[in-house]
C-alpha cells in the first residue's frame, strides 16, 4: 500500500531514545485557582496525500472466475469476518466449531483459520500485497487535518481510543504526564484527577489517542449510555500495592464492556516494588500474563523515572493494529462527547472523539436535544483547526447547550432539518421524563432480554464483609446454570454506590445488597437510570429469589394432557361439511379442544373440535360411553374406524 501504511515487522519494543510529542487538552485547575487555556488534541493526518490519481490503497488483483472470492488483508474479529462473508456470526461460529477452532464473537482470527473457512465455504482467496518499506512520513505543520487524495478511498486507519483504569494514587495520571510530557498531576487538587482530559501522542509517525479519566465511573456512564469510544484499556497497577479493590472494579467494568485490557505495572522503581506478586494476582481475575501462557499484554513500566514508556506505546501501537481499527472519512461526521462544560467568552463547548466523516467549521451539529453550527474547532494544543477525521479529538464551540457524555454527535449541511430533529428531540424527552422510566427487576427481567439474546442475569453484588461477600458468591454460583447463565459482574464490599447503578444500567441488571446500604447518590442514580436494588438481610431469601428469577427466564414448556378418547362409527356427509358420529370409549370430549385424527395409528390432522352434539343439542363436553356427533375446522375426510384424540396444551413453568 501506500504512504498510510506502517511497516508489519517493527518490532514491539522500540528504541528507548525516541521522543513522544504531544501537548494537553486541557490545563489543570492549580491549587491557587488559576486556569489556563483550555485546548484538544490535535486533529492532524498521520499520512501524506499521494500524488496524483493513484489511490490510496492498491486495489488487490481479482481472477476473472465464477468462483467466489475473498480479499485476505490479515487477521479479523470473527464479527466483522461474518459480515464480510454475509454470514450471521453464530453460523461463521458454527463452522468455526466444525474445524476445531472455538472463538467468540470479539476474538480475531489469524490468516490460517481464515483460509480454512474460505476452502470450507468455497471461496478462492486473494491476497492484498503489502508495502513493508512504505516511504518516511513528514512532519504534519499545519493544524488542519488534509482530506484523503484519492476521491475513491473512503475507508483509511484511524488511531486507537485508549483509556486509563485503576485504583486510586497508583499513577494513572503520572503515568499519562510522563507519556505527554507535562504536569497535570501536580496542578490538580490532592494530585487526583478532577476532570475528563483527551489528548494525542505521536509514536514512530502515528497516533494514540488518550482519554484521562477521574475513574471507571464516566467510563460505564459513557457506556450505559450506549457509547463505545474506548478501543483499548491500559489497566495501572502500583508494583508495591498490587490489585486493589478499584482494581478490581475496573477489571469489572473493562470485561463487561469487552474491551481489551493492556496492563501497565507501574512504580517498578521502589524497593517494596513486586511485579511478580501482581502478576499471580491478575491471574485470579482472568488476566493471565502472556510469559504464564496467556494472552494479556503486561508492561512494567516507572512513570517517575520514565523507563518503559516506549515500550507500552509500541504495544499499544501493536494491539491496535492487530485490531484494525478503520474508519470512514467521508460524508457528515459521528462523534461521541467524552466532557461539556460552559466556558466564558465561548459558552458552551464540548469534547467529542470523532468516529467517522469529517467535522468541519460550519457544520451544523446535533447532540441529543442540542444543536447549533460549528462557529470554532480547538485542537490539543489550542490550535483552532478546520477539519477533524476519525480517532482525533476535539473542542467545539457553537452548540446552544452541554450535552450529556456519551451521547452522539451528528453533523449536517442543512440547519433546517437539524432545528427540526432537535426539537423532535426535546419533545420525546419530555414525554419521557413525565412518564416513569421502565425498571429492570428480577420480576419483568424477562421482557427486558431480546429473544435472539442467550439468557443471562447480571447481578451487582454488594455485601458488608469480604467473607459475607465470599459466602453468598459460593452459594450463588452453585445454582444450576445449564439453561440460564448466572453472572456476577461485580462483587465488592461496602455500600451501593453511584458506580454499581451505572454499571448494572450498562449490563442490564440488578442490583443485591446483603447486610449493607444504599447511599444518597445511589438511590438517585437507581431512580434515575430505573435499575432495581434489592436489599437482603437473610442469605437464603436471597438465592431464593435470584432462583426464582433465573427460572422467570425460562420460557415455560407445553405439556399435551389426553382428555379422551372416541372412535368414528358412521360418517355423515352433509351439503357444506361432514360430520363423524362417534362413540367416546375414554375420557371426555370437550368443545373447543385440540383433536388429533388417527387413520391406522397415523396422525392425519390436529386441529380443534368446532362443534359437538349430543342429538339435535350442542354440548360441552361428551364422557365416556356415549355417543355423540362432531365436527372439526378445516378437516371432512372422515373414515369409520378412525380414532380421534381429545387433548389440551398446558404451558407448565421449567426448573433450573
Amino acid at each position: 500500500m501506500k504512504g498510510n501504511q506502517r511497516p508489519l515487522g517493527k518490532s514491539v519494543m522500540g528504541t528507548l531514545g525516541e521522543s513522544v510529542k504531544t501537548q494537553p487538552l486541557s490545563s489543570p485547575v492549580t491549587g491557587k485557582g488559576k486556569k489556563e487555556n483550555a485546548s484538544v488534541s490535535a486533529a492532524r493526518p498521520e499520512e501524506k496525500p499521494s500524488s496524483g490519481n493513484e489511490p490510496l490503497f492498491p486495489q488487490p488483483q481479482r481472477e476473472a472466475s465464477p468462483a467466489k472470492t475473498f480479499v485476505l488483508k490479515g487477521p479479523l474479529p470473527v464479527k466483522e469476518f461474518a459480515a464480510q462473508l454475509g454470514l450471521k456470526p453464530f453460523q461463521l461460529i458454527h463452522h468455526l466449531m466444525e474445524l476445531n477452532i472455538f472463538a467468540t464473537l470479539t476474538q480475531v482470527l489469524d490468516e490460517e483459520a481464515i483460509r480454512k473457512v474460505c476452502a470450507k465455504l468455497g471461496y478462492t482467496i486473494v491476497t492484498e500485497k503489502r508495502e513493508r518499506h512504505p516511504s518516511p512520513i513528514p512532519k504534519e505543520t499545519k493544524p488542519t487535518i488534509q482530506p484523503p487524495a484519492a476521491p475513491s478511498q473512503d475507508v483509511r486507519p484511524r488511531p486507537p481510543v485508549v483509556t486509563f483504569m485503576g485504583h486510586v494514587d497508583h499513577g494513572k495520571t503520572s503515568l499519562l504526564d510522563a507519556i505527554r510530557s507535562s504536569r497535570v498531576a501536580q496542578g490538580e487538587v490532592g494530585g487526583i484527577t478532577q476532570h475528563i482530559g483527551a489528548y494525542t501522542v505521536q509514536r514512530q509517525g502515528r497516533t494514540i489517542t488518550f482519554i484521562d479519566t477521574p475513574g471507571h465511573e464516566a467510563f460505564t456512564a459513557m457506556r450505559a449510555r450506549g457509547a463505545q469510544v474506548t478501543d483499548i484499556v491500559v489497566l495501572v497497577v502500583a508494583a508495591d500495592d498490587g490489585v486493589m479493590p478499584q482494581t478490581v472494579e475496573a477489571i469489572h467494568h473493562a470485561k463487561a464492556a469487552k474491551v481489551p485490557i493492556l496492563v501497565a505495572i507501574n512504580k517498578i522503581d521502589l524497593p517494596t516494588a513486586n511485579p511478580l506478586r501482581v502478576k499471580t494476582q491478575l491471574q485470579e481475575y482472568g488476566l493471565v500474563p502472556e510469559e504464564f501462557g496467556g494472552d494479556t499484554i503486561v508492561c512494567e513500566v516507572s512513570a517517575l523515572k520514565k523507563k518503559g514508556i516506549e515500550d507500552l506505546l509500541d504495544l499499544i501501537l501493536l494491539q491496535a493494529e492487530v485490531m484494525e481499527l478503520r474508519a470512514n472519512v467521508k460524508g457528515p461526521a459521528k462523534a461521541r462527547v467524552i466532557e461539556s462544560q460552559m466556558e466564558t467568552g465561548r459558552g458552551p463547548t464540548a469534547t467529542v472523539i470523532v468516529q467517522s466523516g469529517c467535522l468541519r467549521v460550519g457544520d451544523v451539529a446535533l447532540c441529543g436535544h442540542h444543536w447549533g453550527r460549528v462557529r470554532a474547532l480547538i485542537d490539543d494544543m489550542g490550535r483552532q483547526v478546520k477539519e477533524v477525521y476519525p480517532g482525533y479529538p476535539v473542542r467545539i464551540v457553537g452548540l446552544d447547550g452541554l450535552p450529556q457524555p456519551g451521547e452522539e454527535l451528528l453533523t449536517d449541511k442543512d440547519e433546517r432539518k437539524i432545528r427540526e430533529m432537535a426539537e423532535a428531540r426535546l419533545e420525546e424527552l419530555k414525554r419521557t421524563k413525565a412518564e416513569s422510566p421502565p425498571k429492570i427487576t428480577l420480576e419483568n427481567l424477562f421482557a427486558a432480554i431480546a429473544e435472539d439474546q442467550k439468557k443471562t442475569l447480571s447481578l451487582v453484588l454488594k455485601a458488608d464483609t469480604q467473607g459475607s461477600l465470599e459466602a453468598l458468591s459460593e452459594q450463588l454460583r452453585k445454582l444450576p446454570q445449564d439453561k440460564v447463565q448466572l453472572e456476577i459482574v461485580h462483587a465488592g464490599v461496602g455500600p451501593v454506590s453511584e458506580s454499581d447503578i451505572l454499571l448494572a444500567k450498562a449490563s442490564q441488571g440488578i442490583v443485591i445488597g446483603f447486610h449493607t446500604r444504599t447511599d444518597g447518590a445511589a438511590v438517585a442514580a437507581a431512580k434515575r437510570e430505573g435499575v432495581q436494588i434489592k436489599l437482603f438481610g437473610i442469605i437464603y431469601e436471597l438465592v431464593d429469589q435470584v432462583r426464582e428469577a433465573m427460572q422467570g427466564l425460562l420460557e415455560p414448556e407445553l405439556r399435551e394432557t389426553i382428555l379422551g378418547v372416541a372412535v368414528v362409527k358412521k360418517v355423515f356427509a352433509l351439503s357444506k361439511y361432514t360430520v363423524a358420529g362417534c362413540f367416546v370409549e375414554s375420557g371426555r370430549l370437550v368443545h373447543n379442544a385440540r383433536a388429533r385424527v388417527l387413520r391406522k395409528r397415523q396422525p392425519v390432522y390436529d386441529g380443534t373440535i368446532l362443534t359437538l352434539k349430543r342429538f339435535q343439542d350442542e354440548v360441552a363436553e361428551v364422557r365416556a360411553g356415549m355417543e355423540c356427533g362432531l365436527r372439526l375446522s378445516d378437516f371432512n375426510q372422515f373414515e369409520e374406524g378412525d380414532r380421534i384424540e381429545c387433548y389440551q396444551l398446558e404451558k407448565v413453568p421449567q426448573s433450573l
